[in-house]
């Protein structure tokens, strides 16, 4: 429940510390007093919109901090503990407001998004505001309201995840359908480039081996040529070759040798020399031996050497990396193959998550028609109680054409029928404005019974009721205090009367300064008060007796 409330330089409020407790406080003052300020300043610590115009004149801020406490809130304390801002069994929102309009929250002196406070404020208080009448006549607000009154957070949630999950399988499968179009052009340009491709099969590791061929075979005529001079120089130079040479060297450093110990080790060196030489020779020669152009293999190797070149001009890529293209490509027509797969499969994961999701969408249709059957009855009664004796109210669920939402397939229509024998019709075009009021009135006190939140403010929702049936209104807010924190700003002294608190709101003027101030009421200023109600600014007897008796029948 909302514990305190304090006020700084918001508006024409300089400063204003709020005690509220248990029960049904109500709220009254002169017109134009702001009975409904502290609501409003309230309202920027629920996460409520900012703006610069709120700061008191030639203040530098605006600050606004209300305290709730947490006994028995569970989903607060929860919410809470998830996001790592618990401190004890007390929660204080607060808002501060520069005079440029920027704002900062914070929930139990820790800096917060907006987001963050808006998203508990709704666990701890709800405000039914005095035109709560004009937004019970649009559809989406009617859903809202049966959902609220049903319980159907965790059933919603489940829904909305369902629908999302189909949503984005039905998002991938129309993707797929667009791309299979597009694959069809795609997969007859491959096949064209693929023909070539195929027809050539190039190996891996064959671009090199061939490119080598082709140089040995295009040099065969010079290879032959200057392995004949090599061999000539080495050994069969009939005047001087290398070999003969090398046999004479060895022979005069033999000599040496035989003079100079130290010089043992050359004759050796020579001797491999000549060792190795001969090889080289024997080699060159059985290579010169086997220097026998085939023309056939000479066309072969240069008719698939222009041809790997002129596709990989072809292709824009490098001859050595023709044969990674040809793979990407085969990889690629499998994958445009394999679409009509991934169709199927797509299809079947749709029609999947679409059963999860009716299945979900019923279970919140059975359950919408069965707690709009019990709101028949509740407000029909109610309404019966605000004078409405041969109004009969009816919730129509309809579901929609199988096209999924995020709440459901349900379309909720709110139908009234003000006279007897006059038909239900949507509440918007039967209503009249002071029916409208008694009507949206009896639905938030009915839902409010069902909502979870610890604390409940209702805003001027008494506008259009008088009399009699001012009185009822009176006695329902009461009755809901009596389980829930109600806070009530009315004009109405039988509802005023009702209340197991009140604070009075007045509006003076100090050296040219307007200040909005909130007392609490005893129960003699009690008395006064509601006589002012009663009988405006002329406060007699009868009216203070009056006042006496409404304090009496609460």
């Amino acid at each position: 429940m909302l514990a305190h409330l304090s006020v700084n330089n918001f508006a024409i409020v300089k400063s204003l510390q709020l005690e509220l407790s248990k029960g049904m406080t109500t709220i009254t003052g002169e017109t134009g007093a702001g009975k409904s300020i502290a609501i409003d300043a309230l309202s920027l610590c629920l996460g409520g919109r900012a703006e610069a115009s709120m700061v008191r004149q030639n203040e530098e801020k605006t600050e606004v901090s209300a305290a709730f406490l947490l006994d028995n809130n569970l989903h607060a304390t929860r919410w809470l503990e998830d996001n790592d801002l618990l401190d004890g069994q007390e929660c204080i929102l607060r808002r501060m407001i520069n005079k440029d309009g920027r704002s900062r929250a914070f929930i139990n002196g820790s800096p917060v998004p907006l987001s963050q406070l808006k998203s508990l404020g709704q666990l701890l208080i709800n405000i039914h505001g005095q035109h709560a009448h004009q937004l019970l006549m649009k559809p989406e607000q009617q859903l809202t309201m049966l959902d609220q009154y049903a319980g159907h957070h965790d059933l919603l949630k489940q829904t909305h995840l369902a629908y999302q999950h189909w949503r984005q399988a039905h998002n991938n499968l129309k993707q797929l359908r667009e791309n299979r179009q597009q694959n069809q052009a795609q997969l007859q340009l491959l096949d064209y480039q693929m023909k070539e491709l195929n027809e050539l099969a190039l190996g891996e590791e064959e671009f090199p081996e061939l490119e080598q061929e082709h140089k040995r075979l295009a040099n065969s005529g010079d290879l032959a040529i200057c392995c004949q001079k090599a061999i000539n120089l080495l050994y069969e130079g009939e005047e001087v070759n290398i070999l003969n040479l090398l046999q004479s060297v060895s022979q005069t450093v033999i000599e040496l040798a035989d003079m100079d110990n130290h010089l043992a080790h050359i004759p050796t060196m020579l001797s491999e020399a000549g060792v190795q030489l001969e090889e080289a020779n024997n080699e060159l020669r059985a290579y010169l031996d086997n220097i026998d152009v085939d023309p056939e293999r000479m066309a072969y190797v240069e008719e698939r050497y222009s041809r790997v070149l002129s596709l990989a001009r072809k292709h824009h890529v490098l001859p050595e990396e023709l044969y990674a293209h040809h793979q990407a490509l085969l990889q690629h027509m499998a994958e445009i193959d394999s679409s009509e797969e991934k169709i199927q499969e797509q299809e079947e994961a749709l029609n999947h998550h679409y059963q999860t999701f009716f299945s979900s969408a019923e279970k919140l249709h059975k359950s919408r028609c069965r707690y709009a059957k019990e709101l028949d009855k509740l407000i029909s009664l109610s309404m019966h109680e605000l004078s409405m004796e041969k109004a009969q109210f009816k919730i129509n669920v309809n579901q929609q054409n199988g096209q999924p939402s995020p709440l459901g397939f349900d379309d909720v229509t709110f139908l009234v029928s003000t006279n007897l024998g006059q038909p239900l019709q949507p509440i918007a075009k039967v209503a009249s404005g002071g029916e409208l009021s008694r009507i949206s009135l009896a639905i938030q006190v009915i839902t409010a019974q069902k909502v979870d939140t610890p604390s409940l403010i209702f805003d001027e929702v008494d506008v259009g009721i008088s009399g009699p049936t001012a009185a009822v209104v009176g006695k329902m807010l009461r009755k809901l205090g009596e389980s829930t924190q109600v806070l009530c700003v009315t004009h109405l002294p039988q509802v005023a009367g009702c209340g197991h608190h009140q604070l009075f709101v007045a509006k003076q003027t100090k050296a040219g300064k307007t200040e909005t101030q909130m007392i609490k009421l005893n129960a003699e200023q009690r008395v006064a008060e509601l006589a002012r109600l009663l009988g405006g600014s002329q406060i007699t007897e009868s009216t203070l007796a009056n006042a006496k008796e409404l304090l009496i029948a609460a």
